[in-house]
């Protein structure tokens, strides 16, 4: 039987009711996406119209999902708030903490000694409160969620910021912090911003060496990673109905690229196909029966500049294979002018590694494609100048293409298989000869690729690009290579041109799968024991925040003003840090370590006035503290744009760093920092950013009595005797502010839940 189906039913049988309810109140047609929200509103938000990018509603998500290294710091709170139970179903998923080096077997047996304390501590907290555990190699969390618990028109939270994989199958999923998952496992209404809406129309359909992976890297030429921010974005059209449900996936996952809150496709026969084929026949009936509540309104469609807040059109039938980068998202490049972009760019064109999978493309699709190229090699001769490495999804897609001969055939090219996780894209990846920091690049079916991420190397050129395009790159080992028209030789110097993919959606066989991974809860958890070491390394107890004062704000130092693009990694980095998610204290030193200092042009070294030397910048942030000196950190655009990581938000708070001062914010970063108890707040004028000088004090005038849509002034003392005053603006309502005032929003809920 289907996960949650009695909610699922429940679901279901008021569908049709909510929605009739919201257009009437509304009075005009409506948009999925605004189906969804609006029959999910919690009872804190009456049913009325709501300003989309301005007014706050609380809504009631149907699930949460967290992956095991974000799931550490949420349950962590979680146990504070003095709850028993989970209030709604909620699931943990093992899948970042599995680095990969030598191949499947050895990389998660080397994984489950090296995190038995983690994944101990895990299932005893999931068996505890009642959530789902999903062992160590069962699966990549956002593809488990697809195959078991997305369902058309629902809503769900995830503390990762690819969440959005699952509007794949028509739900809006959205990528938060741990204290947001927080709210909503206790019971409460999730706050949130009402977004904006933005249409994508899809005509015509996909053929050749175009791939799902491909209009997505062209939406974030066009939106840029910013472009989406505080929107949903909502794929229509006769494109998306020609487009499989796996491939929709890989579409709305990658949003996270561009900053959106979530992206979606309306219902439709490739998601009952994609229901029926995992398991869920009695989910894709439900649907059918509601189906015209599981899309937007034709008027919405027909007319779409008239109820969406910006409409992009992309041509399937012309759209190129892209390839994007290196170090952003959004840089794309068709692939017909690869070849001359990476010259004019002196980008590294010989490729040591090109990898495929990870969440966004590890569907049995994706890898049937790419190993309809190794077949093509196979047969041919081919030898492989890249080495190839493969990361399937879940342990249900590895087992079907075991089964089905598909994992033979990519090892037969010469592929590496890695484990069901997240692995290099993650950062978790063991890469020889990434320390040497080497100028190289690599090729990638990932969704992110910012310095460092994959290996660590900051000179590592990463690309992404659709995992049958990585494929084929692989065989001719250099970033120009272009399939569509450039031959291959063998070593008898036979010319080669590579036959277009083939591929298919879903197992002719069906799936199969002899472990999925899935441990479910004991029914009384009251008898289990959590047991957190006192002296462990990677995990500790949480000790709640102190609110910020007024007079705090008085005299602080700037711990550091962060120069051009400064992403969740660079706040706190992945990789080899994923070990310490559990451990407050610990990961705090990573804090800021990625971020460039703009006074020096260097890395993890800042002035500290207190000693007069330069240092990294957790030891800076520590001795400012401990002489009770609060911070202060500037940025730039779009700061925080990545990862849904609280700890970029927690490590800086635990530091004593009071508030964060920025040209704009991406929206999941902003919230993180709001629930901590931090001040998050951008420039009224964004050249104010170059008036701040590393010796400044700075000091905050008007927290006394902030109020909602009000600004306050920042005083700039600099040592030369002169100052600066500038405004700063702010998005908190009132219940943000009672956050602030009470130290954190867990703090506000333990206060209100009268736990002690």
């Amino acid at each position: 039987m289907p996960f949650d189906i009695d909610l699922i039913k429940n679901h279901y049988s008021s569908l049709a009711k909510r929605v009739s309810d919201a257009k009437s109140k509304l009075n005009r047609p409506l948009t999925l996406a605004e189906k969804i929200l609006y029959s999910h509103l919690h009872e804190d938000s009456a049913l009325q119209s709501y300003n989309r990018g301005k007014d706050y509603v609380f809504f009631s998500p149907d699930r949460v999902a967290m992956q095991d290294a974000t799931a550490q710091m949420a349950l962590l709170q979680f146990m504070m708030a003095g709850k028993s139970k989970v209030a709604v179903p909620s699931t943990v998923h093992c899948d970042h903490l599995i680095q990969a080096k030598v191949g499947s077997d050895q990389d998660l047996k080397g994984a489950l000694d090296i995190n038995s304390e983690v994944y101990d501590f895990l299932d005893s907290v999931s068996n505890k409160y009642g959530l789902g555990f999903w062992k160590p190699g069962a699966g990549i969390i956002h593809q488990v969620v697809l195959e078991n618990y997305a369902f058309p028109g629902g809503m769900m939270i995830g503390t990762d910021s690819h969440t959005p994989n699952a509007g794949g199958l028509g739900m809006v999923a959205i990528g938060v912090g741990g204290a947001d998952a927080v709210d909503v496992m206790v019971g409460m209404g999730w706050e949130l911003k009402m977004p904006k809406l933005i249409g994508v129309k899809l005509t015509g359909k996909m053929s050749g060496w175009t791939a799902s992976k491909d209009v997505i890297l062209k939406v974030a030429d066009i939106l840029t990673a910013k472009g989406g921010t505080g929107a949903i974005v909502e794929y229509f059209g006769e494109g998306a109905s020609n487009l499989s449900c796996t491939g929709k996936g890989t579409i709305c996952n990658m949003g996270a690229e561009i900053g959106a809150t979530t992206s979606l496709f309306a219902y439709d026969e490739s998601m009952s196909r994609y229901l029926r084929a995992t398991g869920r026949a009695e989910i894709a009936d439900m649907a059918d029966a509601n189906k015209e509540h599981l899309t937007g309104d034709a008027e919405c469609y027909n007319n779409p500049e008239k109820y969406f807040d910006q409409l992009i059109e992309i041509n399937l039938d012309t759209l190129e294979p892209h390839i994007n980068g290196p170090f952003t998202p959004d840089l794309a490049t068709p692939i017909s002018e690869m070849a001359e972009a990476a010259k004019k760019n002196e980008w590294p064109t010989d490729l040591e590694y090109c990898l495929i999978g990870s969440c966004t493309n590890s569907s049995y699709e994706d890898i049937t494609r790419a190993a309809s190229i190794a077949k093509q090699a196979v047969d041919a001769g081919l030898k492989p100048k890249s080495q190839l490495t493969i990361t399937p999804g879940s342990e249900q897609v590895r087992y079907t293409l075991e089964r089905d001969g598909v994992i033979k055939t990519l090892q037969d090219m010469g592929a590496l298989v890695f484990a069901n996780a997240c692995g290099p894209c993650i950062g978790q990846w063991d890469r020889a000869g990434a320390d040497k920091k080497e100028k190289n690049s690599i090729l990638h079916s990932f969704n992110r690729n910012f310095s460092k991420r994959a290996d660590g190397n900051p000179n590592t050129h990463a690309f992404v690009a659709s995992p049958e395009i990585v494929t084929a790159v692989a065989l001719s080992g250099q970033l120009g290579f272009n399939p569509l028209t450039d031959t291959l030789k063998t070593d008898d110097g036979k010319e080669i041109k590579l036959s277009e993919p083939t591929g298919y959606e879903l197992p002719p066989n069906g799936f199969d799968v002899e472990d999925p991974g899935f441990n479910p809860p004991v029914e009384d958890g009251s008898g289990v024991e959590v047991k957190v070491s006192p002296s462990s390394e990677r995990l500790q107890l949480l000790k709640p925040f102190v609110p910020i004062e007024p007079k705090n704000l008085h005299g602080q130092r700037v711990l550091i003003k962060a120069k051009g693009k400064c992403t969740t990694d660079h706040i706190s980095m992945a990789g080899p840090w994923l070990k310490f998610r559990g451990h407050l204290q610990n990961i705090s030193n990573n804090c800021f370590i990625g971020a460039v200092n703009y006074f020096n042009d260097e890395m993890n070294s800042v002035i500290n006035y207190v000693s007069g030397d330069y240092m990294p910048v957790p030891d800076s942030a520590r001795m400012y503290r401990d002489n009770g000196i609060g911070t202060v950190v500037f940025g730039e655009e779009n700061y925080g744009e990545g990862s849904s990581r609280e700890h970029a938000a927690m490590e800086p708070r635990f530091l004593g760093v009071n508030a964060v001062i920025v040209k704009s914010f991406a929206r999941i970063h902003e919230t993180n920092l709001k629930k901590q108890g931090m001040l998050a707040l951008t420039f009224v004028n964004p050249s104010d950013y170059d008036l701040v000088r590393q010796d400044d004090e700075v000091t905050i005038y008007g927290f006394g009595n902030m109020e909602p849509g009000g600004t306050l002034m920042i005083h700039l003392q600099h040592a030369d005797g002169t100052e600066d005053t500038f405004e700063v603006n702010h998005t908190y309502n009132e219940a943000q502010i009672d956050w602030v005032r009470s130290g954190s929003a867990l703090n506000k809920i333990r206060e209100d839940l009268g736990v002690a």
